[in-house]
């Protein structure tokens, strides 16, 4: 593939998955600059990798499709001291999954605040029933409860994509992933059946996955099938973030740091907790007013506690 055409790394990678050749396409369009739209174009008008030979004439000669690797392929000791540690197996395959799903989902992400006082205090409220079970209540919990809720109200919400993109698969069932953060790297071990669950079982069943999958003994029925998955990075996790779709679920929900922020009552300012909530999204399955209408039901549900536990 000649390096006259400018496309960025993720057209790349895309154009080699799909077959296309990126300088036939450029010569077709006449101009050298191609981006994603112009490989979803050729896709739908069948333009492989350009058009069809006429019968008897030679095939023409294709170049060689770029390497992905040749971007990161760098002397780095050219430019100083350097070392070098190899990755283990599992955060090479992290990695190649979350680079692929980048480069073929067209993501979006719908950002909002949620006001979480009457969560921390109702969390706070339940501490000591919490200290005599022997488990600690994390505001995860609520978060997982909060989002098994919201599939649980909102079908439309927990569904996947087919293979061949032909069809939606609606799921009668709620499991929720969450992402655990690793000495070896990141997990997502799932609660099944979330929204039959009970607030205490949920956080006994978070603190059980979550110290299974620090010591790398999570059962292989503890990962896979989830409907849609929580990354929430508590303090650590600044104003906000876009975290990357699991494929093959349709969204992702991103969870930054609680702040205190000033909130406007009518008569005055008053401080507030605040947590930045963000849900990344396959545009293919949802549109902006789906996952608007998604987020909106979720803040709802950390916002009144109370009203989901009963509910």
């Amino acid at each position: 593939m000649s390096d006259d055409v400018i496309a960025a790394p993720s057209v790349r990678v895309l154009a080699q998955a799909r077959g296309i050749d990126l300088e036939a396409l450029a010569a077709r369009l006449g101009r050298t600059t191609l981006a994603r739209e112009d490989l979803d174009a050729a896709g739908s008008a069948g333009q492989g990798t350009g058009a069809a030979t006429p019968a008897g004439a030679a095939a023409p000669a294709t170049a060689a499709p770029a390497d992905p690797a040749r971007y990161w392929d760098v002397d780095h000791a050219a430019y100083g001291p350097v070392s070098t540690e190899p990755r283990d197996r599992f955060a090479r395959a992290a990695a190649a999954n979350l680079g692929a799903a980048n480069a073929l989902i067209p993501q979006v992400t719908h950002h909002d605040e949620a006001r979480v006082d009457a969560l921390e205090a109702f969390r706070a409220s339940l501490k000591p029933q919490a200290e005599a079970r022997g488990i600690r209540l994390t505001s995860l919990a609520v978060h997982v409860m909060a989002l098994a809720c919201t599939l649980r109200d909102l079908p439309d919400l927990n569904v996947a994509l087919s293979a061949d993109g032909a069809s939606l698969v609606r799921k009668h069932h709620v499991h929720i992933g969450i992402a655990v953060d690793t000495p070896h790297g990141l997990a997502v071990p799932v609660i099944r059946d979330a929204d039959t669950r009970g607030l205490w079982d949920i956080a006994a069943k978070i603190a059980s996955l979550a110290a299974q999958a620090r010591a790398r003994k999570l059962p292989q029925q503890a990962t896979g099938g989830a409907c849609m998955t929580i990354s929430s990075l508590g303090p650590d996790g600044g104003t906000g973030f876009t975290p990357i779709v699991n494929p093959p679920e349709p969204a992702i929900l991103g969870l930054a740091a609680t702040r205190i922020t000033p909130s406007w009552t009518g008569d005055g300012w008053t401080p507030a907790k605040t947590l930045p909530i963000a849900l990344s999204y396959d545009h293919r399955i949802l549109n902006g007013a789906q996952a608007a209408i998604a987020l909106t039901a979720f803040k709802n549900n950390l916002e009144e506690p109370m009203r989901m536990m009963i509910g």
